[in-house]
């Protein structure tokens, strides 16, 4: 059964942010990112969190439909989800 906070809202229209984390030796790492599929276009995207650290923001890369998944305390460790 699909668990309703697994769905993402399509309705937020902001920019691309960009971010990081580092490893134990201070170097560079990739982007925290999300898993996301888009049921507009059946196709799976990762989203990035954005430069401030208070979510993961992304586009479809078909037809631009965008989403946000907020960070923050009580969210969940899951890193796939589906977006309708």
């Amino acid at each position: 059964m699909a668990d309703p906070q697994d769905q993402l809202d399509l309705s937020f229209s902001g920019g691309e942010g960009s971010g990081g984390h580092h490893d134990e030796r201070g170097g560079r790492t990739s982007r925290p990112w999300i898993s996301v599929f888009f049921e507009c276009c059946h196709t799976y995207v990762r989203i990035y969190r954005n430069r401030e650290g208070t979510a993961y923001e992304g586009a479809c890369p078909k037809c631009r439909a965008r989403v946000r998944a907020a960070v923050g305390p009580g969210g969940t460790s899951q890193r796939f989800f589906r977006a309708s």
